[in-house]
């Protein structure tokens, strides 16, 4: 298993040098380079090839590259142009953010998702099954952007149930030592801030949560029609198996897979940032502070977040690869 996890690992470099050269190169073939951003109102030619020569931004671009991939390597992804602070601090400050927002809508996702294709596959061709169908298809379908609108009008304008925008009300005093509010609310105590943390979590992760759901419901449904008719299935009904321990057993766990690929995979787009979403809900992600960047045109931020968020990818995938080892040991000897 440790080698199988070592092996993982050396593929990551690659990945991720391939992966700094494509932002490195994307970023500066946008138009209105690092030095017109950084300038704003006060650039002139001159004042452009004085902080292009501070810089280094005269230098050839394979130079330019192997400086940047240096300050990369050692933990600095440079210095945001609107607040003039580290771009890892401000990282450190939104990542909690989408983790708490992914978390949650994956669990609404996946706790919705799993059961519906599940009971779906079981129930093939009725009622039910049909029905499984035609909302996951309205749920891929849906712009997410309109479900969060249509979401925030019903439950928090008409009803005045739920928030509709932020992380926590702001007449609510609370210490965020972690960065992530529900945690930092049971840390404190105040069970009052938690609930309304939740409040505030509900319609975000609904509305981010609807297209992984439906995309896990098939899935599942699939993947168990695929499984349930293989001949261990049989045997194992032949002998005289409950059905229980036959589905959990035999069908369930066969049937993981994919749905761990599927999981994995809408864990790390979450996880990359939820721009529509966090756009909608206010909410303070990573999502929304690229959203931001690209209009300021803030491009340490760009070049840094984007870094960021493709290596929390990676990492995700590399997870998934390690749960199909766990799941299925013969993947480990490939």
């Amino acid at each position: 298993m440790l080698r199988f996890i070592a092996r993982r690992l050396l593929l990551l470099v690659p990945i991720m040098v391939g992966l700094s050269i494509l932002v490195f190169l994307w970023i500066r073939a946008l138009p209105a380079g690092p030095a017109e951003s950084l300038l704003g109102e006060r650039a002139t030619p001159e004042t452009i090839q004085q902080i292009e020569e501070q810089y280094g931004l005269d230098e050839p671009i394979h130079i330019q590259y192997w400086e940047y991939l240096k300050t990369v390597a050692s933990g600095d992804l440079g210095t945001t142009i609107r607040s003039r602070r580290p771009v890892t601090s401000e990282i450190r400050e939104r990542f909690p953010a989408t983790i708490e927002l992914t978390i949650a809508a994956l669990l609404f996702a996946v706790s919705v998702g799993i059961p519906l294709g599940f009971v779906a596959a079981k129930r093939y061709g009725t009622w039910v099954d049909h029905s499984s169908l035609v909302l996951s298809l309205i749920g891929i379908s849906i712009p997410v952007f309109f479900l969060a609108i249509l979401l925030k009008y019903v439950f928090a304008v008409e009803l005045g149930w739920l928030p509709t925008v932020g992380r926590i009300d702001v007449t609510i005093d609370l210490e965020h030592p972690t960065g992530f509010y529900t945690l930092d609310a049971l840390l404190a105590g105040d069970l009052a801030a938690f609930w309304d943390v939740i409040k505030h979590l509900i319609l975000p992760a609904i509305a981010l949560g609807s297209i992984p759901l439906a995309i896990i419901a098939r899935i599942t449904r699939a993947s168990v029609l695929d499984v349930q008719n293989e001949d261990y299935v049989r045997t194992a009904r032949a002998k005289g198996l409950p059905p229980r321990v036959v589905d959990r057993r035999h069908i369930f766990r066969n049937a993981l897979l994919p749905i761990t690929t599927i999981i994995g995979l809408q864990a790390g787009l979450l996880l990359s940032g939820a721009v529509l979403t966090e756009t909608v809900f206010a909410w303070p992600g990573m999502g929304s502070w690229l959203v931001e960047a690209i209009r300021q045109r803030d491009y340490p931020v760009l070049q840094g977040g984007i870094l960021f968020v493709s290596l929390v990818f990676v990492l995700v995938n590399l997870a998934v690869d390690v749960s199909y080892a766990l799941i299925n040991p013969r993947i480990r000897v490939s």
